[in-house]
């Protein structure tokens, strides 16, 4: 059997109650404009988080061609929305926070002050070396704009794609495995407990915590590595208060961060190692998935607090529809990174 391979952060789902108005917001502010997926149809493979139902919904998933995870933005259709019944913070069950690469920390502050936009921190220096600031989107998700030189195609932009996500856990050194392991976010680069300056402001940053940043101690590879660039993951444990499952007495698709999805090769392999560690796959398309004009396959798992985690094995990528092009994965090397990933400008779109 070939070897797991670990590509890269592929995309933060993000649920909506408009994926276009969404998407827009992410495109004018965070330069979301590559469009690899724009599908409607209906979720059938993912009934033990949809109410045993299959669920109607649209999706876009964008890219900014800067480099770093994309978003796959999701709006679930006839159906009432589950809004949080209050605000999330620090140290609650799930994604809290969706990380932003900048590579200027100064203007990308300016910038969206500037707007207007919510901005809920003053720029500070993180216990572990970079600047950053928080801010939130107009739905109440909450965005970490972190300084980042990632650049796949250096075109000029405030920020570049997601560098990674927070994760609230309950017991902090059983998460540290599960990444470590099974997504090869092995590498412990912070640990430590108590308060934090440059949370204040941010909910729950008031509290202590255990905050650890968890890097990969490899260098990134596979066919789309360089799209989705260098990331890492950020756990928290609040010590003052017992987190909330963020997903309790909601569906999956509902507003707010729904998954964090991994571009893997092989997922045999990836399946037998999940089998291992105890998180065996929780929803499994099958092979040849299509969602749009992309194809693959994609598996779900959860981590010790329910948080979704997906694996897509891509088969193919559409570029241009107009002009026949896609990229077709099968058959190329599982560890290579891909030259031809340029022609991802020619899948720019506007809302």
């Amino acid at each position: 059997m070939k070897e797991k391979v670990i590509c890269g952060i592929q995309q933060v789902g993000i649920g909506v109650a408009d994926v276009i108005e969404a998407w827009k917001w992410y495109y004018d502010n965070f330069g979301y404009e590559i469009k690899i997926v724009d599908a409607e149809g209906v979720a059938e493979r993912m009934l033990p988080y949809t109410g045993g139902r299959p669920q109607s919904r649209r999706a876009i998933m964008a890219f900014n061609i800067r480099g770093g995870g994309g978003f796959e933005i999701w709006q679930p259709k006839g159906r009432e929305l589950n809004y949080l019944k209050e605000p999330l913070r620090l140290g609650d069950y799930g994604i809290l926070v969706a990380k932003i690469k900048t590579a200027d920390i100064q203007n990308a502050y300016k910038t969206f002050t500037s707007k207007g936009l919510n901005v809920i921190t003053e720029i500070s220096e993180t216990p572990f070396g970079y600047k950053h600031f928080f801010m939130k989107d107009p739905y109440g998700n909450l965005f970490e704009i972190e300084e980042d030189n990632y650049v796949f195609i250096n075109e000029k932009k405030t920020t570049g794609g997601a560098n990674g996500v927070t994760i609230g856990v309950s017991d902090m050194d059983r998460s540290i495995e599960f990444y470590g392991k099974l997504l090869d976010y092995d590498k412990v680069a912070y640990d430590h407990t108590g308060y934090f300056a440059d949370l204040k402001g941010v909910p729950g940053g008031e509290h202590t915590l255990r905050r650890v940043i968890l890097e990969r101690s490899k260098p990134i590879d596979g066919p789309l590595s360089r799209v989705m660039g260098t990331s890492h993951i950020e756990l928290v444990q609040n010590l003052d208060v017992e987190g909330r499952q963020l997903r309790d007495g909601r569906y999956w698709g509902d507003p707010g961060f729904i998954h964090l999805c991994f571009d893997v090769r092989n997922m045999d392999a990836v399946k037998e190692q999940t089998e291992a560690l105890g998180h065996p796959f929780v929803c499994d398309s099958g092979e040849d998935f299509d969602m749009g004009d992309a194809n693959g396959h994609f598996t779900y798992v959860e981590d010790p607090d329910g948080t979704l985690i997906e694996f897509v094995e891509t088969f193919s990528i559409p570029i241009c529809k107009k002009l026949g092009l896609a990229i077709n994965l099968k058959k190329r090397d599982d560890n290579k990174p891909l030259k031809i990933l340029k022609l991802l400008r020619l899948a720019k779109a506007k809302p």
